[in-house]
């Protein structure tokens, strides 16, 4: 259900995709007490979508064929572009900074966090409203993922179909939600009297430069990013205590990212995938994924890698298997990984004072 922050007006305004936004955003800044509380010149809102709204587009295409061209609706455009999520957002509540979206694909999400986290570490904004947005269940965005075979088949087990890591995995789930917080200088939040739930350290993005959907060989792009945000940290490889993985359930992807933790860390840190229960949220992905990294944190348990039951040698790593894992944990990384070959990986640790 919305928000029920939202006017029914507004709502009518909106492609599904940036309803999920506005109501994760509505709860954010709720929980944050930020709106008020704040320089609004001071305070951004950076809200990534993969593929923006595309139910809006089908919809309005249909009207196009059957009706022509003055049946489609004028808020068409407004509806569909990926930027709107941020734009809805500040208009609420007047925040003037930094306004834009990103679109990388599966990394969208996450890349949004990073460049908030850059806005507020060089001192552009107080704080930002950010993460990312999707609903890409649509006949059309089923029919595209389907015909590249990137979707599983598996239809007679539903529940298992998304099998990160597994040997018999064939394809991710699609999923949809969005997945919003709210980035703030440390000074400046704890001067609001914030609820302060992680601290972020840490963004690595590189390019594979390789091939439009397939991942570089080995993850060598992967490998880089990680080793990148570990580096921004401050911190060593040593010292990371969870990964949350992109874990698609892919025949590509996860043995390449596999390969990148395995060369870059010698070790098996515990690692899992929420899209083995989530699906693949595409573009809102690395942004749920990170808050379900701070929930690791501040939580001490390891969420489990679903439906893992037939060990693939290509997939190497200790990837939580049996069921949910009690372990203190206070440095995690979180990748995300898109087609084009966009890199993403963030790095959050346990706040203390």
């Amino acid at each position: 259900e919305p928000n029920p922050e939202i006017p029914p007006k507004e709502l009518k305004r909106m492609d599904r995709f940036a309803v999920f936004g506005m109501s994760a955003a509505i709860d954010a800044v709720n929980m944050s007490g930020l709106a008020g509380d704040c320089d609004p010149d001071r305070v951004g809102v950076l809200i990534a979508s993969g593929i923006g709204g595309i139910l809006e587009l089908e919809r309005q295409h249909h009207r196009l064929v059957q009706k022509g061209p003055r049946a489609v609706s004028p808020l068409l455009i407004p509806k569909m572009i990926l930027d709107i999520v941020s734009g809805l957002v500040a208009i609420r509540y007047g925040f003037t900074n930094i306004n834009f979206g990103i679109a990388s694909a599966c990394a969208s999400g996450a890349h949004a966090i990073g460049e908030a986290f850059r806005t507020v570490k060089h001192g552009y904004a107080d704080a930002v409203v950010t993460g990312g947005a999707e609903a890409g269940i649509t006949p059309l965005s089923l029919a595209g993922f389907g015909n590249m075979n990137a979707l599983s088949t598996r239809n007679d087990e539903p529940e298992k179909a998304s099998r990160p890591f597994d040997r018999d995995r064939d394809g991710f789930v699609i999923g949809e939600g969005a997945g919003i917080l709210v980035l703030e200088e440390l000074e400046h939040a704890k001067r609001r009297g914030a609820p302060i739930l992680a601290e972020m350290v840490g963004y690595g993005h590189t390019a594979d430069a390789h091939h439009i959907t397939d991942p570089a060989p080995g993850g060598a792009g992967a490998r880089k990013a990680m080793a990148m945000a570990i580096r921004e940290s401050g911190l060593t490889p040593d010292d990371v205590d969870y990964i949350n993985a992109h874990g698609t359930s892919t025949p590509a992807n996860d043995p390449a990212e596999a390969k990148a933790i395995n060369d870059l860390f010698g070790r098996k840190v515990p690692l899992s995938s929420t899209k083995s229960m989530l699906g693949h949220l595409l573009g809102a992905s690395g942004a749920v994924e990170l808050i379900v990294s701070i929930l690791t944190i501040r939580n001490g348990v390891i969420h489990p890698t679903v439906n893992y039951e037939n060990p693939d040698p290509a997939c190497d790593v200790d990837c939580v298997p049996e069921g949910p894992r009690e372990q203190k944990v206070d440095f995690v990384i979180s990748n995300s990984f898109g087609f084009g070959g966009h890199n993403c990986c963030l790095a959050v640790k346990a706040y203390r004072e």
